[in-house]
């Protein structure tokens, strides 16, 4: 039987691994740092499949080597901007992501961003820890309810649909989205939700703007400095999905001169750098990409890619196949 071998990019919970091994040869990461574009492309060039995850950049020039073995990307992450679509399907490679596991875990921490950066958590975790805190005072770190506020989500894709439930049902917030492509009126009926007509009416009404739109061309820079001086003064912005849908530069403008009253961010433009400028403005809770990292999605996600390897070495179609 013929024994397929496939490279992980990092390291993935202790379960996948094994479950891989016993398949496959597998190549496993050393460290869990990003490989270098050179260690990718030596990867490609010596395993069936890749696995890499989002922070692992597959572009046009390394697909266009004539040194390639890999047949399958099959990607540990829903997301896929990472990967040159156009030049895999090209070169006759198969790519696939993990859909649909990580969607509880990424509105979950939407929701923990908005709390958060409403009732300044991140604030008084800090200031609890520099031993700052006198005691309680009526005054004192005073933030903002959520409950019965109105919840602009752009973009209405599983992860907002979660979240839109979440708020709706749990928080008793009124839910507004924008999405050129929604889903079928019964499921947006079922999460209480209502449509604007464009991103900057939803802007206009929103207090929390929630961003689960996919990184492309269309959504680069989604928010910019236009987009912010719509929004409330009042108004927080949380973004879990990608860091480019936002113009960080235009982020901390808008933060600095109160034009928005905060930011929930799990995502950024450039990460792991993130703006020394964001780093030092209180009214941003700030995260490190945290939006499916609980043990059970993570080893979810990778049993999505044993799945789809599977399918696919066997001749079958991957369920999660992009291109």
């Amino acid at each position: 039987m013929t024994t397929y071998k496939i490279t992980l990019t990092r390291r993935w919970p202790e379960a996948v691994e094994e479950q891989l091994r016993a398949s496959y040869t597998v190549a496993l990461a050393e460290s869990d740092l990003p490989l270098t574009p050179e260690q990718l492309a030596a990867a490609l060039a010596r395993s069936d499949a890749l696995c890499p995850t989002v922070s692992d950049r597959i572009d046009a020039r390394m697909l266009g080597s004539a040194d390639i073995q890999t047949r399958i990307i099959a990607s540990y992450g829903v997301g896929y901007d990472h990967i040159d679509l156009a030049a895999a399907e090209k070169r006759g490679i198969v790519v696939t992501n993990t859909p649909e596991v990580l969607t509880d875990c990424t509105a979950d921490l939407a929701m923990t961003l908005m709390l958060g950066v409403a009732r300044r958590a991140g604030e008084g975790e800090r200031h609890v820890r520099a031993q700052a805190w006198a005691g309680w005072r009526p005054t004192h770190m005073m933030g903002t309810k959520i409950t019965g506020k109105t919840l602009g989500l752009v973009g209405l894709g599983r992860i907002g649909l979660a979240v839109a439930k979440r708020a709706h049902f749990g928080f008793g917030m009124r839910v507004i989205y924008f999405d050129p492509s929604p889903p079928p009126v019964e499921v947006i009926d079922a999460v209480g939700a209502r449509a604007s007509d464009t991103i900057e009416s939803l802007l206009d009404e929103a207090d929390f703007v929630s961003l689960h739109c996919p990184s492309n061309a269309a959504t680069f820079h989604l928010m910019n400095a236009e987009r912010f001086e719509m929004m409330r003064d009042s108004a927080f912005l949380i973004n879990t999905s990608r860091g480019n849908v936002v113009d960080s530069a235009a982020l901390v403008d808008a933060l600095q001169n109160g034009q928005i009253a905060g930011a929930g961010l799990d995502v950024y433009e450039g990460e792991p750098a993130v703006p020394e400028a964001l780093i030092g403005i209180e009214n941003v809770m700030l995260l490190p990409h945290l939006g499916s990292a609980t043990l059970e999605t993570r080893i979810a996600m990778g049993m999505r890619v044993a799945e789809n390897l599977e399918a696919f070495f066997t001749g079958n179609n991957p369920r999660d196949r992009i291109v």
